[in-house]
């Protein structure tokens, strides 16, 4: 009965964590697409599922340069 327990209690633990990886892994792949001219920001924001309401590519980009550089560990790439 305390490995059924156990079993559970690792299963509900780790399933969210599987969650947060692939998650991240799609914001970073997205982020990469994006710097890559892979994917345009109008495309990207669409993918992450961001709320933006301008139209306009130019403000895209600002808002997707900004959203992706939290992702970024050196502070000094521009995209």
């Amino acid at each position: 009965m305390k490995y059924l327990l156990l079993f559970t209690v690792f299963l509900g633990i780790s399933t969210p964590s599987g969650a947060v990886t692939t998650r991240m892994f799609k914001v970073l792949d997205t982020c990469a697409r994006y710097r890559l001219k892979e994917k345009t920001a109008l495309v990207a924001i669409k993918d992450l599922k961001l709320k933006y309401e301008g139209k306009d590519e130019s403000e895209a980009e600002l808002f997707i340069k900004l959203y992706c550089s939290v992702f970024t560990p050196n502070e000094n790439v521009d995209f």
